[in-house]
């Protein structure tokens, strides 16, 4: 290689190299130091209930007025023919279809488990007999 061009690279390098090298070895600034205090939150006392409620826990369940009709089954497809099994007042044993009624309760609407009823603006839900 030819001596001149030897010599313009190690300018190129050289002379920039020697104004960086000073700033690499420098202590950089310190920054002042910050300290945040913890922040404490506390729930409201609604939300702090639903909170301390495990996440798929059913609701719990209103008592059925002692007037009401006792369910003891369910029979039949809910979206088709189902029917309700219930026990009145009087013991005797009858079939619902939604929207007939017993004793002045009506069955509005059936459940796996439970049968809706309403006496004028009452209603309640019925769970299956154990």
């Amino acid at each position: 290689m030819n001596r001149g061009i030897l010599v313009f690279l190690a300018a190129a390098i050289g002379v920039p190299l020697a104004f960086a090298l000073p700033r690499l070895f420098e202590k950089p600034p310190t920054l002042p130091t910050v300290t945040l205090a913890p922040v404490v939150w506390a729930a409201p006392p609604l939300l702090s209930a639903a909170l301390e409620r495990p996440l798929f826990d059913a609701p719990a369940a209103a008592e059925a007025p002692a007037d009401a009709p006792e369910l003891v089954g369910i029979v039949g497809r809910l979206d088709q023919d189902a029917v309700a099994m219930v026990r009145g007042r009087n013991g005797a044993m009858r079939t619902l279809r939604p929207g007939e009624g017993v004793d002045g309760w009506q069955l509005r609407s059936l459940a796996i488990d439970a049968a809706y009823f309403t006496r004028g603006t009452q209603s309640t839900r019925v769970a299956v007999a154990d």
